[in-house]
């Protein structure tokens, strides 16, 4: 892809709240950084639908030319995580070991492309470790009752990302020791980055800081800087990050370097089943056995979590799923018709212009703020037309055929596309 085509695409940014044009610090590059899963339990289908857009960005990057370098982490020792494992009288090991068999078997039946390396918190330890120390030494955090703490007001910016209004915050000191607190809520206060030995329970490390292990708050910058530097493009993730956790995040990897941590924020919306909120105690949460058991293939889940644009809210229900999926098996069915080309088919100029117009379509809807629901209806709009021009007449069977040319380049271009999308060949 040309250079050209590559700046044309813009993303909504969630920092200023506006649509701006994507460059990379480096041309050609993207850093990309992507929440990963908690894997003390396993993932749902709108933890899924997170790692389907973010997989579509990655691919559509690609798609234009890039070379992208992508994080995605596990989160294998938290608060939860350690009381998970209490709960079911196992180890933490046991817990996490069986949550990532399964993300890795759903990511494959989902053809989410995920790095060849993927870091833990356990496995970032030192560089959690490097980050605290370099914190403390600069001032923004502090040693309490064993812990660390990170001072919020110290960082002249702080809360940037979700606009956090700073009036409200209390005059004396107020300090927040758990790892993650529930609900849409903010927690004004300084947040911690250490478990001292006496308040680490379940997993502890030796350390130049001394026995205990690094908060939840510190990990993702942990390993961000192991993996990918001080710096990145694109910090992805899902809409309820913009509370406190990605406001955390940047505080510590800005007050650490000194520089700005990334360009671009992108959050996705909520998926909800039948209108309401996925939880456990309602009993709606789905995971993707869930869907497949009903006899639809993996290529109609992934289609359905990316047809409708990230930031929108998808609402899953039984009705609306099917109708995803046949809409999917017609166009798949249609292109494969339209690509059996014949020696002696058609080739004339609106045929032609119609199969040139497929990929250029595609890319310039997808480049408007990954919009690439609507790029695909464009795909199957362009395949209809073409359909039409050889005369099928809405039968079902066009009475003339492409030509091997215009079929080949017709293939061409849907396979170009079906990198990105991964379910139409």
């Amino acid at each position: 892809m040309s250079t050209e085509t590559t700046s044309a695409l813009s993303l909504t940014n969630t920092m200023s709240r506006s649509r701006q044009k994507f460059t990379s610090r480096e041309e050609g590059v993207v850093k990309i950084f992507t929440c990963g899963p908690s894997i003390y339990r396993r993932p749902h289908i709108g933890n899924y639908r997170t790692f389907m857009y973010e997989d579509v960005l990655v691919r559509y990057l690609e798609y234009l030319g890039n070379e992208v370098r992508r994080t995605i982490n596990f989160t294998d020792v938290e608060d939860k995580t350690i009381s998970e494992a209490t709960d079911q009288h196992t180890t933490i090991k046991r817990i996490t070991e069986a949550v990532e068999r399964h993300f890795f078997r759903e990511a494959k039946l989902l053809k989410l492309k995920l790095p060849d390396y993927i870091p833990r918190a356990t496995t970032s330890i030192d560089s959690a470790v490097h980050l605290i120390k370099a914190l403390i030494e600069k001032g923004y955090a502090y040693w309490h009752d064993g812990n660390v703490f990170f001072d919020p007001m110290k960082k002249k910016d702080f809360g940037k990302l979700f606009r956090l209004d700073l009036s409200r915050w209390p005059d004396h000191k107020v300090r927040f020791k758990r790892d993650t607190y529930n609900g849409n809520r903010w927690n004004l206060g300084d947040f911690i980055l250490w478990h001292g030995e006496a308040n680490a329970v379940g997993a502890m490390w030796d350390t130049e800081l001394g026995r205990g292990r690094p908060s939840w708050n510190v990990q993702d910058p942990a390993m961000i800087l192991q993996t990918l530097g001080e710096q990145v493009d694109i910090n992805c993730g899902g809409i309820d990050n913009i509370y406190r956790h990605h406001d955390y995040n940047i505080a510590i990897m800005e007050a650490y370097s000194g520089k700005p941590y990334a360009n671009f924020y992108l959050h996705g919306e909520h998926l909800i089943v039948n209108g309401e909120k996925m939880s456990k105690s309602k009993g709606n949460i789905l995971y993707p056995d869930d869907i497949l058991e009903k006899g639809f293939k993996p290529y109609h889940l992934r289609f359905f979590l990316f047809h409708t644009h990230y930031r929108r809210k998808l609402n899953y229900t039984e009705k609306r799923f099917a109708e995803s999926a046949a809409y999917l098996d017609h166009l798949r069915d249609l292109a494969k018709r339209l690509i059996r080309g014949a020696v002696d088919g058609v080739d004339d100029e609106p045929v032609a212009g119609t199969v040139r117009a497929v990929e250029a379509d595609f890319r310039n809807i997808a480049n408007d703020d990954l919009s690439v629901g609507l790029a695909v209806d464009s795909v199957a709009t362009n395949l209809e037309k073409i359909d039409a021009l050889l005369g099928s007449g809405g039968n079902g069977r066009a009475q003339r055929r492409l030509s091997n040319l215009l079929a080949s380049e017709l293939e061409g271009a849907l396979r170009r596309i079906d990198s990105v999308l991964g379910v139409i060949i």
